[in-house]
């Protein structure tokens, strides 16, 4: 069991070194690459949007509740 523990880092470093191998022989990983980076920074710019708008709307909300304006940033 020792020997299993062991040995379990190794096996995922062969695993992950392989996989890197594999990805860099690959013909698709350009384009994989190209759309994964596309996906991303399509969510990242939803997310600002969302922020953006989220914060607008909690700022209103606060200064109905408080009556004061600015206290949230």
């Amino acid at each position: 069991m020792m020997k299993k523990l062991s040995a379990l880092p190794l096996m995922a470093y062969l695993a992950f070194t392989g996989f890197v191998k594999d990805f860099k022989k690959d013909e698709r990983g350009l384009s994989g690459v190209v759309v994964a980076v596309l996906l991303i920074l399509i969510a990242v710019l939803a997310i600002v949007l969302i922020w953006i708008f989220l914060r607008d709307w909690l700022n209103e909300l606060w200064e109905r509740i408080t009556g004061s304006a600015g206290a949230i940033s």
